[in-house]
């Protein structure tokens, strides 16, 4: 096509949109003009939210909106319109939440069917252009669409009243709120252990997602309570995970999830939020249990982000890595037939690469029977057994492997990165960074994360507010100016901390109180609790469709919940400065559905873990002094996995005072020991700090002495209401 028969979404910004600037379909982005010309024609909307990462989206793009038929059709009868999920996260969940109430069905490619004014009444998913899957053809849903909006009017406009009270009432927790008590922890951990499978891992059945913070909840427990069935959810998940094939053998980082429940065959598709969040799991199943393999694999995802979606120039993660290198692929770059793996390894490596990674002449590709997912069957000590050679010998021979099969791959016709800067998934990034690299010891890590976080703070925080997104995909494309939701504003606001506690710089904490107070300032509902998922509406801006619906989401899905995240960040906000509004806001937000979190189950993990913040006292441990003493005594503390444990460690110099936040200001710079310049630990709980430290091993003692009064207080707590 020329490029004068390019339709509108050439002047996007989205990597999504842009790649669909080409198709017959004439294409509107969001906006006051699409719904203009909808109202002025009369004409339904036909709305497709999707995700530049999305293979489906990829396959009806390729079917339907690049098929002229499908194109005339829809351009006769339908303003159409056509959104990005990461860009406007905001459209995206009240439309999920809308065609859900419709088909049952959400996820994307998100096909929904408007009436001129935005409200919906009528959609699904992927729709196939002929009758297939047991789905209607693409032609025949437009064409019965458009005659039922001629023909049956009142009956749609009835329709899309009954959506939009749907979509009101999804997220409405009137008469859910009740007084806070741990035990819906408890019920939490039940549902994952309900779900648990003993023999695959993960929970449910196919298709099979993460669940991170699940994951992350369940490791807290266990190291609270020493239950061992605990261990065996989460050490058998994230081992199953890290030897299938959602985990990248060769490169490392992981696929979005898994279609089968043996995590062999994913969705190809690499997300820096999934891989943010996942590690997180591997550092703490690490803390919890000592496994090096834990430790090794999150060293291997950090190494695949920095590669893959990392600007090492400015800092900055980038949003995801397509599934697909083009229309007609699925997974090929991620896959190996047996020849191919034959043509690049010499006999040796062959043999014990193909038995490693079960590579055959049938894998599991169903679209190439041929083609093969790696995923590790085969141990080094099985390998010996079948052929006969050292264990150090096939671990020389997998290690070529490996960099040869990979150096090949390199060669391939590569899925694109959608270079996009969020600032929410960035902040996710910061935080997951700075967790391995206080743990592992990784610098270069630390630096990354810390560069990133100041490039969030230097262009997406304006006259006191925060963007949505800092930098496009396409470097010629504008860079537009979306507001940041609650989630943006919740995970900058923990990334603050992280870093406060990584460095002990005090900008980084007041940065943190200066985001969180524009948060409850734009996001707090002040009569009922909990924090909305957009800011204010000015008065004189024009609400567009169903983006008048205030939602106060608490489900993980996929993100962690922005209002789990929200009292996260403001109580230990509050273990910082001893400011109770902070606290109250929190309690407030955790109340709101404590009467209903028990039975959102898995999906309110990180809700639980904003339990186990609210239930258990702050704890702090500060470190003081610039010698290698200080340094083990930084070690000590920082090893133990414990939720709601902050670690600091500041030279020994008059700036102590200043680099403290105000809780700690009041009494660790009066203590002699800081006086006279001793290298020591000072462990703080509840606004209370013991007595100075100078032994690691005491350290040690005194801090597991903390985590066993801790497991006692919490189980005290609906007596025990703490201030």
């Amino acid at each position: 096509m020329t490029t004068q028969t390019l339709n509108s979404l050439s002047k996007a910004s989205s990597a999504y949109l842009r790649s669909a600037m080409h198709q017959p379909i004439q294409w509107h982005e969001w906006g006051e003009e699409a719904f203009a010309i909808a109202q002025r024609e009369n004409k339904p909307m036909l709305l497709d939210i999707g995700a530049v990462w999305c293979h489906w989206c990829h396959v009806m793009d390729r079917e339907s909106y690049d098929n002229p038929e499908i194109a005339e059709i829809v351009n006769q009868h339908f303003i159409a319109v056509k959104v990005d999920r990461d860009e406007r996260p905001d459209i995206d969940s009240r439309y999920q939440v809308a065609v859900s109430s419709i088909s049952g069905q959400g996820g994307w490619p998100l096909t929904a069917f408007l009436t001129p004014d935005g409200k919906p009444f009528y959609g699904g998913t992927y729709f196939p252009p002929d009758d297939h899957y047991g789905r209607p053809s693409f032609k025949r849903v437009l064409l019965s669409i458009s005659n039922a909006y001629r023909e049956k009017n009142d009956d749609v406009v009835e329709q899309a009243k009954l959506v939009e009270g749907a979509i009101s009432h999804a997220e409405s927790f009137a008469g859910k709120s009740a007084e806070f008590s741990p035990t819906v922890i408890d019920a939490i951990v039940k549902s994952a252990l309900r779900m648990f499978d003993p023999q695959n891992g993960g929970f449910g059945s196919a298709p099979k997602f993460p669940h991170s913070a699940g994951l992350d909840l369940l490791i807290d427990q266990y190291v609270r309570t020493g239950d061992e069935r605990l261990r065996s959810v989460f050490v058998t998940t994230l081992e199953k995970m890290a030897l299938g094939g959602v985990y990248d053998q060769l490169a490392g980082g992981f696929h979005r999830y898994s279609v089968d429940e043996r995590w062999i065959v994913p969705h190809f598709e690499k997300m820096c939020y999934d891989n943010s969040e996942l590690l997180k799991n591997y550092v703490h199943a690490y803390q919890a249990t000592g496994s090096e393999f834990f430790a090794s694999v999150a060293r291997d995802i950090i190494r695949w982000m920095d590669e893959w979606l990392s600007d090492r120039e400015h800092g900055g993660f980038y949003a995801s890595q397509d599934a697909d290198y083009s229309m007609d692929d699925d997974g090929d770059y991620f896959t190996w037939t047996l020849q191919e793996a034959q043509s690049v390894l010499t006999e040796e490596e062959a043999r014990v690469a193909c038995l490693h990674y079960d590579i055959n002449e049938i894998g599991e590709m169903h679209h190439n029977p041929a083609k093969n997912v790696l995923y590790q069957r085969a141990s080094v000590e099985e390998i010996g057994k079948r052929l006969s050679l050292q264990q150090e010998q096939i671990v020389r021979l997998l290690h070529s492997a490996k960099e040869k099969m990979y150096a090949a791959r390199l060669k391939r016709p590569t899925p694109y990165v959608d270079k996009t800067v969020y600032t929410g998934w960035n902040a996710l990034c910061v935080s997951a960074y700075l967790e391995a690299a206080k743990v592992l010891r990784l610098e270069a890590a630390k630096h990354f994360a810390l560069r990133s976080l100041d490039r969030i703070l230097a262009e997406g925080w304006q006259e006191g507010r925060l963007l949505h997104v800092l930098a496009y995909s396409d470097a010629k494309a504008e860079l537009r100016q979306i507001p940041g939701v609650l989630d943006d504003y919740a995970f900058t606001t923990v990334a603050c901390l992280d870093a406060y506690e990584a460095t002990a710089d005090i900008s980084y904490f007041n940065f943190a109180v200066r985001v969180a107070n524009a948060m409850v300032e734009q996001f707090f509902d002040p009569i009922s609790g909990g924090f909305f998922d957009t800011g204010k509406i000015s008065a004189d801006e024009k609400v567009l469709g169903v983006l008048g619906t205030r939602r106060k989401p608490f489900q993980d899905s996929p993100t962690p919940a922005g209002n789990s995240i929200a009292a996260i960040a403001l109580l230990r906000l509050h273990a910082y400065t001893n400011d109770a509004g902070l606290r109250e806001k929190a309690e407030q937000t955790i109340e709101l559905i404590a009467g209903l979190a028990g039975q959102y189950g898995l999906f309110a993990a990180t809700y639980g873990i904003a339990a186990v913040h609210l239930s258990n006292p702050p704890t702090q441990i500060v470190i003081i002094g610039s010698d290698e003493l200080a340094d083990r005594l930084y070690n000590v503390a920082a090893a133990p996995y414990s939720t709601g444990k902050a670690v600091l460690k500041l030279a020994a110099n008059k700036a102590v005072p200043q680099n403290l936040p105000p809780a700690l200001a009041e009494t660790i710079p009066q203590l002699p020991a800081i006086q006279q310049d001793e290298t020591v630990a000072i462990v703080c709980s509840g606004f209370t700090c013991q007595p100075p430290i100078s032994d690691p091993d005491e350290l040690a003692r005194s801090l597991r002495q903390l985590s066993s009064e801790s497991r006692e207080s919490a189980a005290d707590f609906p007596d025990k209401k703490r201030g």
